[in-house]
């Protein structure tokens, strides 16, 4: 029991030092190691692991949607970046610039990749000249950097891994469709394999993306109150095809510009999975997405037929889940620990005793309920578990979100609610920025999303008293 205790008590508590207990989780779940470069992680098989099923997923599904695959180079070229005002002022303190290549300075800088809408819109110029050619609907894997001051694991790094939807359509109406449909993508890939419920809407104009005519984002709420945005999806309407010159001619042989899109999902993902579902044993990771679903974790090993009777019910098991099994000479107790910090949904003990009564015991990660189910039943049961625990996961973030989801009439109640709680805020806007500023100057939170489906909590803004226009989520945000 000694070596369980402290290996334990090597995690931070989350309440007593939120940031330490998500640190010590990334390091001792072994996802992260810290890298040479400052601000840089080295991500570890098992962290890898868990973003290549984040990967297959959606990759599966953007192909459903009918999205190709392809691969930009990763320097922009400065007089490229520059094309689009407003994008290029948006990433300026963010971009990272090669200037020499070996001992030759660089005629023009080179910018690496902070996002490739620019690399998109120059290719897009030359192989888009008719209707016949859109829409293009394109999708890239790979990373990107920004020049991060504060940087945490996952959630903001210099260097990070994500995904980048580009596509270019001949009208406004399918731009905008493509922009909403993506954002449900993102939106059921959290909740049915994440098991992260999301707030899904539009960002404030002070808020959207760099060079976007509108953002729409899904937000989701970590357990410590702050709010995480999970997704977006930009709708770039003409403004990025105006500045490259992206037309095409259409059917009555005019000339036109085309209207664009781009979406992202990134290695957050991880963390968001960490700060929504974990605890102070360290991860629960969501059957779905665990690279292991169930461990085998065998029981007085060294006895005869025990390890035999583990492997043979590890190739049963792999038949319908994701199966591993621990044979090393490490104590069961210490086994335990270690697959519940790495968030395994299900363990399996078996041992002499279950294996005379034709039985094993399942141990849920979530609850950690044990169970006692027989050996001829497997094949049934854990599918069935592992959908139970799926379910249940999301239940018990929704109900954490709906418990720290707040609305407020007034100004004074919500800066009550800002200074004594943690979670989402509800509250009327005016749409006016300066009141979107002074709430995060006086409580310190900013505009979340305009969700979808609106509420009337009253007919003011929160700030200024003015008619309201719409219902906001305010929140503090990593």
């Amino acid at each position: 029991m000694g070596k369980q205790k402290k290996f334990v008590e090597a995690i931070t508590a989350m309440d007593v030092d939120f940031a330490q207990w998500y640190t010590d989780i990334v390091k001792k779940a072994e996802l992260v190691d810290y890298s040479s470069v400052k601000g840089c992680m080295i991500i570890r098989p098992y962290g890898y692991a868990i973003w290549e099923n984040i990967q297959k997923y959606l990759d599966e599904k953007f192909k459903e949607t009918g999205h190709e695959n392809v691969y930009m180079p990763m320097f922009i070229p400065e007089s490229l970046l520059q094309k689009e005002k407003d994008h290029v002022e948006g990433f300026a303190p963010e971009v990272a610039w090669v200037t020499h290549g070996g001992n030759e300075e660089l005629a023009e800088r080179l910018c690496v990749r902070p996002t490739s809408e620019t690399l998109f819109c120059d290719h897009y110029a030359k192989i888009i000249q008719s209707y016949n050619d859109l829409p293009k609907k394109y999708n890239q894997w790979c990373s990107v950097v920004r020049w991060e001051k504060t940087t945490r694991p996952f959630l903001r790094t210099t260097e990070f891994l994500w995904q980048e939807g580009h596509t270019a359509h001949a009208t406004a109406e399918e731009s905008q469709q493509e922009t909403i449909d993506m954002l449900n993508v993102y939106a059921n890939f959290c909740e049915n394999a994440l098991a992260i419920p999301v707030v899904k809407g539009q960002k404030t104009e002070k808020e959207k993306f760099a060079g976007a005519k509108a953002t729409y984002t899904i937000e989701s709420l970590m357990h410590d109150g702050k709010a995480l945005q999970s997704g977006t999806s930009h709708n770039f309407g003409d403004n990025f095809s105006k500045a490259f010159n992206i037309q095409y001619n259409d059917k009555n042989s005019q000339l036109q510009y085309v209207h664009q899109t781009s979406w992202g999902m990134t290695t957050r993902l991880i963390g968001a999975i960490i700060m929504v579902h974990g605890d102070d044993s360290g991860l629960k990771l969501p059957p779905r997405i665990a690279p292991t679903q169930v461990m085998i974790v065998p029981i007085a090993q060294h006895k005869e037929g025990v390890i035999e009777k583990a492997q043979e019910l590890k190739t049963r098991i792999s038949k319908v889940a994701r199966v591993g099994i621990d044979i090393s000479d490490k104590m069961p107790g210490w086994k335990f620990n270690e697959y519940e910090m790495k968030g395994i949904p299900v363990r399996l003990e078996v041992g002499p005793k279950d294996i005379e009564n034709n039985q094993v015991v399942l141990v849920r990660r979530d609850t950690r309920e044990k169970l006692v189910v027989s050996m001829d039943e497997l094949e049934i049961a854990i599918p069935k578990l592992l959908e139970d625990i799926q379910n249940s996961m999301y239940e018990h973030a929704l109900k954490h979100r709906e418990e720290n989801t707040y609305s407020a009439a007034t100004l004074d109640e919500f800066k009550e609610i800002a200074d004594t709680k943690s979670g989402f805020i509800k509250a009327m806007w005016c749409g006016d920025k300066a009141c979107e500023e002074k709430l995060k100057e006086v409580a310190g939170v900013t505009s979340r999303c305009i969700p979808f489906e609106q509420e009337e909590i009253s007919d003011k803004c929160i700030c200024c008293g003015g008619e309201a226009k719409q219902m906001v989520y305010w929140g503090k945000a990593y």
